[in-house]
């Protein structure tokens, strides 16, 4: 090949290859690069903080403490140390602890049972409490009473036969953490009950406190058990009064 000819195609190979090379140099600069899986996971989860604070503001929006606290927790959760997260707590610890004494407070309303029925010739008005410990077949009610011809008592039911106690019985109770003497009788008429000698000074007691505690003993094999009220629910507005039974 002739030197002339030589040296042209060399000249072309080379710049065809700087050709491409610059080809290549400006396809790289120019294109976007791809995220990378966790910066596609940050963003998602951003979105989906963004999300679920924007229902968060709406259940405070309507006060509704329950899934307040359900969606507070959920974004305390799942997206700790975001902008989300921070703003979630300067509000979520007061709401869930009002969520917690509401439901608390509801939960020791529902114990109690206010009826007012006819009664052996007159009416009766109670309100009745099961025990917590023991419960299932063991459980024993207390019972306030206010009946038109026999007044105000205060009673323990249970199955019969009922509980070991000779004439007048002294329960040695605790009223929250203090200790108190309740007398008590059984009826002459056999049921299986105790009632309370000083109903007025029980209720009294019963109306400031969270919990009653009471040893007796079952006449079923003499067992021993404590009964657990926790009175701390009792609406005395809700125990309607009675009048007097009208005279025949």
């Amino acid at each position: 090949m002739p030197l002339m000819n030589f040296r042209r195609h060399r000249a072309a190979a080379v710049l065809a290859l700087c050709g491409a090379l610059t080809l290549v140099g400006c396809s790289q600069q120019g294109s976007t690069p791809e995220p990378t899986a966790a910066k596609q996971q940050a963003q998602k989860n951003a979105a989906d903080a963004a999300r679920n604070l924007d229902t968060y503001r709406q259940l405070l929006r309507i006060h509704n403490d329950e899934m307040v606290v359900e969606m507070g927790k959920d974004i305390v959760s799942r997206f700790p140390g975001t902008d989300a997260a921070r703003e979630v707590q300067q509000t979520l610890p007061a709401i869930e602890k009002r969520y917690n004494e509401n439901r608390e407070k509801n939960r020791l309303a529902a114990l109690w049972v206010y009826q007012v029925s006819p009664m052996a010739g007159g009416t009766q008005s109670t309100a009745a409490i099961n025990s917590s410990e023991p419960s299932g077949n063991d459980r024993v009610q207390l019972v306030l009473r206010r009946h038109t011809s026999w007044g105000q008592s205060v009673f323990l039911y249970g199955r019969r036969p009922g509980f070991v106690c000779r004439g007048n019985c002294t329960i040695a109770a605790t009223v929250d953490d203090k200790r108190v003497r309740i007398k008590v009788f059984a009826p002459p008429s056999g049921e299986p009950a105790l009632m309370v000698v000083n109903d007025k000074a029980f209720i009294e007691r019963l109306k400031k406190a969270h919990t009653i505690s009471l040893p007796v003993v079952f006449a079923n094999g003499e067992k021993k058990v404590t009964l657990v009220y926790e009175v701390g629910g009792f609406n005395p507005a809700r125990w309607a009064p009675l009048g007097k039974a009208a005279k025949k």
